[in-house]
């Protein structure tokens, strides 16, 4: 699902702003906190792509007990 967003311009007398805001959707889905660094990768002129330099650990994967083996023996 896609969030349509606009790219804004703060034109100054000396210098130029853009901006693009995320949805408050994406940023709480993301987990994004305030302050993180991300990074932007152009790809071509139609895709950009947003790069989190710190991600945060995976709620799906699983953290393996220290101790524990991979193989269960019964």
């Amino acid at each position: 699902m896609g969030y349509p967003t606009k790219v804004q311009l703060i034109k100054r007398k000396n210098s130029q702003q853009w901006y693009v805001n995320f949805p408050a959707q994406v940023a709480q889905a993301m987990d994004f906190v305030r302050g993180e660094v991300v990074e932007w990768h152009v790809e071509d002129r139609a895709t950009m792509a947003l790069v989190r330099r710190e991600p945060p650990p995976s709620a799906l994967k699983k953290k393996r007990r220290q101790g524990s083996s991979k193989s269960w023996k019964g």
